[in-house]
């Protein structure tokens, strides 16, 4: 499985590829092997990321979770303050802002 990620323009938050627009919940994600290098084009054009790239995940339990540590850290925040961590129930999500 293939992911797309980068960052967003206006936020700077990580944001990953959901079929259809960016999303800051890696559970969004979508596979998008054999199409990243057109949707990374096209949506860096575009303006809505930074720097998109390409990396391996894996699915847990019905949710793409990316193989590699440091993007995993990247999909689930901070290692050392849970507290820190994206919650997708958290109502103020919408207001996040890096």
């Amino acid at each position: 499985m293939k992911l797309l990620t980068g960052n967003d323009l206006k936020t700077g938050a990580v944001t990953w590829w959901s079929g259809t627009d960016w999303s800051i919940h890696v559970e969004d994600a979508v596979d998008v092997a054999g199409h990243e290098d057109e949707i990374a084009r096209r949506e860096e054009a575009a303006r809505r990321v930074n720097a998109p790239y390409i990396v391996d995940a894996e699915v847990n339990q019905g949710t793409p979770r990316p193989v590699h540590i440091k993007e995993r850290v990247r999909a689930l925040g901070p290692t050392v303050r849970p507290d820190l961590t994206l919650k997708p129930a958290d109502p103020d999500i919408g207001n996040w802002v890096i």
